[in-house]
């Protein structure tokens, strides 16, 4: 049984504590801000101002209009050569542009027999680029065609419409997902170099002799810092709403709940790496590699998990993350979807649990 004074004793001991500890709100208040700044302007998969090159072998109304409307596009940043494609051929292989437009010198005539046609060049040597540049620009392709009223042997007209973010913008799913990884970071930090601090100072020793449970002991210290984290969160979504403008359709009180769930199993990594470590140093690293890493990697933040190895697919199964970034991502974007953030949420309540449970025999055994 929970004995509910001594509780309330470590609870305000671990608050004075954070108080006076600066490094506690430099982590819980500051780091956030940073990374999420970092996240949101650094971290971006929409492809700008991409060098391409445009061969023009003859010139004509018709060859100077698509030229322009390559060059209003933010994704492209235009070269143009007239006549001769060796120029272009030169920068393509040193890497300055990535690929290459032709206009033929039948451009115009092809056109009065209905069958215009150009060329795309593209540097294999980064697929992602190329497969963007082929694809934005047989887009712009399309839509000059219907603008100069040339809708060649289109019998069918096709609309696209986007759901969730119109705007096609990365911004809109990778902020929401980088909120995940921040409070994985913060959430081991926290309680991993604190603790690992009271280990080095011989203070944690004091504690633990005294009539103290394990269950006792690790609830005291953990639900100051789980507060804070907390705060972290209230930090990191008012940024992401407020500076960003990224749109959330979500219920609040769900965002509240699934992230202190998720902040569960986040603290009590954190609490496990100091009980194994008991050194600040060592702690700090631990919870870069086992903590932030496999979130930033393994959680399909960035990398689908879908085009991973089978055997590194299992091994995602134990990353909180994985489960949390769908759950942000569809509150941010789609609104309330309990298909997706009740498995979810229960699945991170289950790893937070199991944690807690192992973190309690290993504590135990110190005590006794």
């Amino acid at each position: 049984m929970l004995n509910f004074k001594r509780l309330n004793a470590l609870f305000v001991k671990e608050s004075i504590q954070i108080i006076r500890d600066p490094s506690s709100i430099l982590i819980a208040a500051i780091l956030p801000l940073i990374l999420l700044f970092l996240m949101g302007y650094a971290i971006s998969l929409d492809s700008k101002n991409i060098p391409i090159g445009i061969v023009i072998e003859k010139s004509s109304k018709y060859t100077q209009s698509l030229v322009n409307t390559f060059k209003s596009s933010v994704s492209f940043d235009v070269k143009k050569v007239d006549y001769n494609r060796i120029e272009l051929n030169k920068d393509i292989k040193k890497g300055e542009i990535k690929a290459i437009i032709v206009i033929p010198s039948t451009f115009s005539k092809d056109i009065i027999k209905q069958k215009p046609k150009i060329q795309f060049i593209t540097d294999g040597t980064e697929p992602n680029i190329a497969g963007y540049v082929y694809k934005y620009g047989f887009s712009l392709w399309q839509n000059w065609l219907k603008q100069e009223n040339l809708n060649i042997n289109q019998k069918i007209a096709i609309e696209s419409r986007y759901w969730f973010n119109a705007p096609l913008l990365s911004s809109y799913f990778l902020l929401p997902g980088s909120i995940a990884i921040i409070l994985t970071l913060i959430g081991t930090l926290l309680t991993a170099l604190v603790i690992a601090r009271e280990w080095e100072r011989g203070t944690m020793e004091a504690i633990m002799s005294t009539p103290v449970t394990s269950t006792e002991l690790i609830i005291g210290k953990v639900l100051p810092y789980f507060l804070l984290a907390l705060l972290s969160m209230v930090i990191c979504v008012f940024i992401t709403l407020a500076w960003f403008q990224i749109p959330f359709r979500g219920s609040y009180f769900l965002l509240f709940i699934t992230s202190a769930i998720y902040l569960i199993p986040s603290l009590a990594l954190g609490l496990l790496i100091s009980t194994l470590s008991k050194n600040q140093f060592v702690a700090a690293q631990v919870a870069l590699i086992v903590g932030y890493l496999p979130a930033m990697l393994l959680s399909g933040f960035i990398f689908q998990i879908s085009s991973m190895p089978t055997w590194l697919q299992y091994i995602t199964i134990i990353i909180p993350a994985k489960y949390f970034i769908p759950i942000l991502q569809t509150l941010f974007l789609s609104g309330n979807i309990y298909d997706v953030i009740i498995p979810n949420a229960i699945y991170m309540g289950i790893l937070g649990i199991l944690m807690f449970v192992i973190i309690i025999k290993i504590t135990r055994k110190k005590i006794e």
